[in-house]
């Protein structure tokens, strides 16, 4: 079989779609033909040795629509290497989609990574590869299998690396400062040795601090090679304006040594070698603690990834054998001990005992488990020894599937990261047109002052910071989606997480997403002649030989009291109405009003019951026996237990919550009732969801839809925010943009409160690395000196650079201390 997605134009409505599903439908060799209206696409699934797709294009074009072949884009993450801004992620993206093929790059400076759909047929993997290479940064390996442990070790030898070089830069630069600086203080008698004088010793001084300054300047080669090669391609960032600013001191320093040698003493008192050290030696130490926060941030990724265990025991020839985990196939028959955590997902197939799932679920009781029930990869088993079947290994499990989710989500950009990309972009170039300027404006404003004019000069490169301003929204997206997935709530991506924050309707789904989606026997009423025991006992044994979901609800009550199920001579099914059944000799008749009102059967005194059972939104069973009503069995599919919380919670936030279901107005609005929901949108056929919610959105309301099941896909992504519950169907968790594992409702406040802490974390983030930036640059340049203010010392703003990445990493991190809505509705 072969797949193809095929653009089709010219749908006008509905009626245009099922046309083409039936048209291609009809033709030989075709498995599957679906069409999407809102996308006018054609999904087409077919057997190539039948039929060609030229035929399938020809058959939709001869009914009057124009098709165009969508040839499959693939989808490939890269690590890159020697990244050191904002503006090195622009370079890369900007290389990369220079490339014909390249359908769509996003390069995430905080997770290192670039997310790169391509068609292999225009261009291939080595060649955007390539493309990042002659940027001037690392392509590393893409998409291998052990990559996430390969990037994990990668990145602990970067932090150590960087450490080593501050440490290193940090021993030569001290003394240095020392050297430097000691001299010069007045209103203290520092120690410092008279063979080093600089008015007496000059050039034994200026050599002493070239010999110190050579090392900083050795450990920190890598901001002249890349920033130097930046500034060439005409692409500068962050290396290129600690690169320039260092290297203008060391040249101005090495001219004035020059001076010293041929006699002019006085040149000793315009020596910057210290200020080239210090500079290097705190964007180092800023550096380090950059990648620690950094690595903090994705440590949501690198706990699930440490939950899978390495081996898995297998049955073979008869007998238990351990295998690494990779060797596992789908089929081996596993064995798991009290203890151990679950290899692969799974079925059981011999054994019982419980299971602690609450690393992928966030469900802290653990979960019975016997035959027939599914395990999932990286779950723990507690008690008892069980044998499974493995149905899922590899990138297949629900844990890989995850991981891939989340890592994902975190290597996503949100809309509110366009402006600051965009200002990334033009940030350099601006600072160092802003440095040339104001050195210039001060060169001659202060009669050629060269000293004073390159402070200024040197002061603006280092102050500025493009990587606070990359920094500021993945981090938080990072540690927003992260925290989300230790709760169990797994959100697609950062304009999920974005919008979420805006919500003001939910629709909830009402089967299986405010109920439990199976319907349960609430009450049972017998006339004074029969006993309720009885009453129970009859209609179950009646509805045995039903497929009714009523009908099983009875019989799945009377096994659970343990009653037994007595023989039935004859069954009838009376359509619309319910069944007819001869057990011991007596008629049993149970079904609806209909059926007792064909029968001539009276209510006699449970008019008012039945209709008190049906504006509490449940279904009365009514249970005859030879003709005389004996009860009433009333069964409902019961809200579950934190609907109501999960409502009241979203009302305090001022969210509006609606309902949707295809159930009749009357029991609509008793369960609408049970749970506090505001507007009911009842007997609404599963076709006609998305368009109600759609109805909504016209009236300018931003709406999420929560839902489980096949039918409530559209709706899921026609609203604003899907939201799936983690135990429907997959077709459902495939239109959702977020996930809720553990299928509990608080979980959607929860999830629409993550958004706004993450979302507020973001503004604040940008805030600070804008205010910065606004406010540093015009002091480096000397706004405060023109005032009468203080110069700034090229040494400080190399530290309030250092520090602002640091600053804005930190509060981030502040996203960790984030904690669920409670069932009070209470927040944090």
């Amino acid at each position: 079989m072969e797949s193809r997605v095929l653009d089709i134009h010219g749908m006008t409505c509905a009626a245009c779609a099922q046309r083409i599903e039936k048209t291609v439908r009809k033709l030989d060799g075709i498995e599957q033909a679906n069409v999407n209206l809102a996308s006018e696409k054609l999904f087409v699934e077919y057997d190539s040795a039948l039929i060609e797709l030229d035929a399938i294009k020809d058959r939709v074009t001869k009914i009057g629509y124009e098709v165009v072949e969508k040839a499959a884009s693939q989808n490939v993450t890269i690590p890159i290497g020697g990244m050191s801004c904002a503006a090195c992620a622009k370079r890369v993206e900007k290389a990369v989609g220079k490339l014909e093929g390249i359908e769509n790059v996003s390069v995430n400076y905080a997770t290192e990574k670039a997310s790169v759909s391509y068609f292999p047929q225009q261009v291939r993997l080595s060649a955007i590869r390539e493309a990042i290479e002659k940027a001037g940064y690392q392509a590393l390996e893409a998409n291998k299998a052990d990559a996430a442990d390969e990037d994990r070790i990668r990145k602990k030898k970067e932090i150590r690396t960087l450490w080593t070089k501050f440490i290193v830069s940090a021993v030569f630069s001290l003394p240095l400062l020392y050297i430097a600086m000691a001299p010069m203080i007045q209103f203290v008698r520092l120690p410092f040795p008279s063979g080093l004088n600089p008015m007496q010793f000059p050039l034994i001084y200026a050599m002493l601090q070239i010999i110190l300054v050579a090392p900083v300047i050795g450990v920190g080669y890598r901001f002249y090679t890349i920033g130097f090669k930046a500034l060439w391609q005409r692409s500068p960032n962050m290396d290129s304006l600690i690169a320039v600013g260092t290297t203008s001191a060391v040249i101005y320093s090495a001219y004035n040594v020059f001076q010293i040698a041929k006699g002019n003493f006085h040149a000793v008192e315009s020596l910057y070698f210290e200020t080239a050290g210090v500079i290097i030696t705190l964007i180092l130490l800023g550096k380090s603690l950059e990648a620690v926060s950094k690595g903090r941030t994705g440590e949501a990724i690198k706990k699930l990834m440490g939950l899978a265990p390495k081996t898995a025991i297998i049955i073979h020839n008869g007998e238990e054998k351990e295998i690494p985990i990779d060797e596992v196939e789908v089929g081996d028959i596993i064995v798991v001990k009290p203890g151990a955590k679950i290899p692969v997902d799974g079925t059981v197939i011999e054994g019982n005992t419980a299971i602690d799932e609450s690393m992928l679920t966030g469900e802290s009781m653990p979960v019975d488990k016997k035959a027939n029930d599914e395990v999932y990869a990286a779950s723990i088993n507690t008690t008892g020894t069980i044998r499974f079947r493995a149905e899922k290994v590899g990138s297949n499990t629900v844990l890989s599937q995850i991981i891939k989710l989340v890592e994902d989500a975190q290597g996503s950009k949100a809309p509110i990261a366009q402006m600051a990309d965009i200002v990334s972009g033009y940030f350099v170039p601006v600072v160092c047109l802003i440095a040339l300027l104001a050195g210039a404006a001060w060169f001659f404003g202060t009669g050629g002052d060269v000293k004073f004019a390159l402070t200024i000069f040197i002061s603006v490169l280092v102050i500025a910071c493009p990587c606070a301003l990359g920094l500021a929204t993945p981090t938080a997206i990072m540690v927003g989606t992260g925290k989300g997935a230790e709760n169990g709530i797994l959100i697609k991506g950062g304009e999920a997480l974005e919008i979420a924050h805006k919500i003001n309707t939910i629709v909830f789904d009402k089967t299986g997403t405010i109920t439990e989606g199976k319907p349960t026997v609430t009450d049972v009423l017998a006339t004074g002649g029969t006993k309720e025991e009885q009453l129970l006992q009859i209609a179950a044994s009646a509805e045995k030989s039903s497929e009714h979901p009523l009908g099983q609800a009875i019989v799945a009550r009377a096994e659970a009291k343990g009653y037994d199920i007595l023989k039935v001579d004859s069954f009838t099914s009376i359509t619309g109405r319910g069944i007819e059944a001869l057990i011991s000799g007596q008629t049993v008749l149970a079904g609806n009003r209909k059926l007792m009102e064909e029968r001539n059967i009276g209510l006699k005194d449970f008019e008012s019951a039945s209709d008190r059972l049906a504006e509490e939104g449940k279904t009365p069973m009514y249970i005859a026996l030879d003709g005389e009503l004996a009860g009433i069995i009333a069964v409902a599919d019961v809200v579950k237990q934190s609907s109501r919380a999960a409502i009241d919670s979203l009302h305090k936030m001022g969210i509006e919550v609606a309902m949707i279901t295809g159930d009749n107005k009357r029991t609509a609005a008793a369960i609408a009732r049970q749970v506090g929901i505001d507007r009911v949108l009842a007997e609404v056929l599963p076709q006609d969801k998305a368009s109600e919610v759609k109805k909504l959105q016209e009236i300018g309301r931003k709406v999420a839809m929560v839902g489980d099941g096949i039918n409530d896909a559209p709706a899921l992504a026609q609203a604003d925010i899907g939201i799936a519950i983690g135990s429907g169907t997959d077709v459902a968790m495939e239109s959702a943009d977020i996930v809720l594992m553990r299928s509990d409702l608080m979980d959607v406040p929860t999830a629409i409160h993550l958004s706004k802490k993450t979302i507020l974390n973001i503004k604040e983030n940008l805030f600070w690395a804008f205010g910065y930036n606004v406010i540093g640059i015009p002091v480096a340049a000397g706004l405060l000196y023109l005032f009468g203010g203080p110069l700034l010392n090229p040494i400080f703003a190399a530290a309030a650079m250092s520090l602002s990445s640091v600053s804005v990493l930190t509060n981030a991190l502040r996203l960790k201390r984030f904690k669920p809505v409670t069932a009070k509705g209470e927040v944090n």
